[in-house]
């Protein structure tokens, strides 16, 4: 039996304002799915995933302003929330309490990334740089300089040898990790980079950004290898699919889209959202897709593998 691409449920009111963030997660120890939202409330909302519906498992506060950026884990142990208030919280999934706060420096934290061995967390800066924090130490290890302008969003390709950062000016950075040298600069948007996402295999980078495009590059050659048009606005998020031929955007335009790597095509949109969609991931297998924004509301949708 094939799955349609169909909404499976909607979780109305889930913040009490806008949701900016969402990670789906899966913990290694149990196989539960949870999903964390993060939302100009100041509140970190984590959510169980199971039989078809969302429960609210902890509500996380410590956060004074909004919460702009959460990850998991890799394990899904451990979820990593940024906020306005230029701290990174580390929190325990498993009994919601928080484990650390890190004092980013002024607003200086943007999107938070796990690294793949989830070891680190990478972070945005005003001032162009990707600052790296040691889990274990809580402590910032290193930074990457890209001698750009604020950094929006930040990627590591799952194989763990690069980094790529979206900067405000459209310009994008991509870092080789083990030397800390920049390899590539790609210019080919001139509005802000709000998300970057690399394939499965490393071996191709999708960015979203304002001027309303999607582009995917060629990471190796620093090619660009399509450009992607179909939202009638920004492109606020791009996540790519774990089985490596589709991935998924999210837009001002109120809708969500997927897409085929290969044809370059939108292969459905979905429209249930009543405003700006922030936010879209999805989950470990590829089957599902989470989406949150402006509306306050946290949709799943159903996916055909």
């Amino acid at each position: 039996m094939t799955t349609q691409y169909s909404i499976l449920f909607k979780q109305e009111h889930a913040h009490d304002d806008a949701i900016w963030t969402a990670a789906w997660g899966r913990s290694e120890k149990d196989g539960s799915e949870t999903i964390v939202t993060g939302s100009l409330d100041d509140l970190v909302k984590v959510w169980k995933w199971c039989d078809e519906k969302l429960e609210l498992q902890w509500t996380l506060e410590g956060h004074q302003l909004g919460v702009v950026s959460v990850d998991i884990s890799h394990n899904g142990a451990i979820a990593a929330s940024s906020s306005l208030d230029s701290h990174i919280r580390l929190w325990d999934l498993e009994s919601g309490k928080q484990i650390k706060a890190m004092d980013a420096g002024p607003v200086d934290a943007w999107t938070v990334a796990f690294s793949p061995d989830s070891k680190y967390i990478a972070t945005g800066s005003h001032l162009g740089k990707v600052n790296i924090f040691g889990v274990e130490s809580t402590k910032k290890e290193y930074s990457l300089d890209t001698r750009g302008k604020f950094i929006l969003s930040i990627a590591y390709s799952p194989d763990g040898k690069y980094l790529a950062s979206g900067a405000i000016d459209g310009i994008i950075n991509i870092f080789d990790i083990a030397t800390g040298k920049l390899l590539h600069t790609l210019e080919g948007h001139a509005m802000p980079i709000r998300s970057l996402t690399f394939s499965p295999d490393s071996q191709l980078l999708v960015t979203a950004s304002d001027d309303g495009y999607i582009k995917i590059y060629d990471v190796q050659h620093a090619n660009l290898a399509g450009t992607l048009s179909g939202h009638g606005s920004w492109v606020l998020n791009v996540a790519f699919c774990p089985d490596d031929s589709h991935f998924v955007s999210s837009s001002s335009d109120k809708s969500v889209k997927v897409w085929d790597v290969a044809s370059r095509a939108c292969v459905n949109t979905f429209f249930d959202h009543q405003d700006q969609v922030w936010s879209v991931k999805y989950n470990g297998n590829g089957s599902k897709v989470v989406s949150a924004g402006d509306d306050r509301a946290i949709h799943i949708y159903d996916c055909p593998v």
